[in-house]
């Protein structure tokens, strides 16, 4: 498969029934710089695997972890025939600090949309941080705790165990920062994705869905390039919160593993 048809079919595979993946990958990507020869990056709770293949696509050899046995088994025919080097596994996140050998192993780690699935938050921004080398960059995201429910469910209630669910309404600026922080982690940079336009796009998905999922993907498709040109700048002119923060952190030079207790 040539460059150009391995990108047109991994953007196939991020246009899922929801919106707002594309504009994760679209933060993600522009974070993913330049790669040395074997720089590795570890996407924990990797799902579907669409981010890990897409890192794999831009040079880097990509590790994808999934709690699920059977999305492990999908990701990897995916990426065969993507023609992408990357590699899954099956562990839970939740448990990623019982894992010695990830330990100091990863340039890049990702943790796109997880934490507000897991109680014990804080226990898995540390062991994110403890995959990364010295210099090695943590790219998160997750729901900010000030956006504008898209349908009624997301105003909660949520769940008081862990059962896939978002354990949490999101977060604040300043506890994530503390959260990378207490992790060993600098915070480089606080952004943003999935404004207005991204969100409606969603809004047409979820309700149209309920009735026919093929229709909701074909009311939203033509959507995707006025949300991917026109989200950021609506969103700002409105001031319309976004529903997730992006989180870029570093691990320092020197720091030692489990700096935070």
């Amino acid at each position: 498969m040539t460059p150009s048809l391995q990108r047109l079919a991994h953007w196939a595979l991020l246009h899922t029934w929801d919106p707002m993946v594309p504009d994760r990958w679209r933060w993600l990507s522009r974070h993913l710089h330049p790669t040395r020869p074997g720089e590795r990056l570890l996407d924990v709770g990797c799902g579907a695997g669409a981010f890990t293949m897409g890192a794999a696509l831009q040079g880097y050899e990509a590790v994808g972890l999934t709690w699920s046995a059977d999305e492990r088994v999908r990701a990897t025919r995916r990426a065969e025939r993507l023609g992408a080097n990357a590699r899954f596994e099956q562990v839970d996140a939740r448990e990623l600090d019982t894992v010695s050998e990830l330990k100091s192993a990863f340039s890049v780690v990702i943790l796109c949309e997880v934490i507000e699935h897991v109680l014990d938050d804080r226990r898995l921004v540390r062991a994110a941080a403890d995959c990364l080398e010295p210099g090695g960059r943590l790219l998160l995201t997750t729901p900010n705790f000030d956006y504008r429910a898209i349908v009624p469910e997301h105003d909660g209630p949520f769940s008081i165990v862990e059962d896939g669910g978002h354990v949490r309404r999101g977060y604040t600026r300043d506890e994530l920062v503390a959260l990378c922080e207490q992790s060993g982690l600098s915070v480089n940079e606080v952004g943003a994705c999935s404004g207005l336009l991204s969100q409606k796009a969603t809004w047409v998905t979820y309700t149209t869905g309920k009735v026919n999922p093929t229709l909701a993907r074909l009311l939203t498709a033509p959507l995707h390039p006025f949300v991917a040109t026109l989200d950021s700048s609506v969103t700002r002119w409105v001031d319309w919160p976004p529903y997730s923060f992006c989180i870029e952190a570093v691990k320092p030079h020197g720091a030692q593993r489990g700096a935070a207790a």
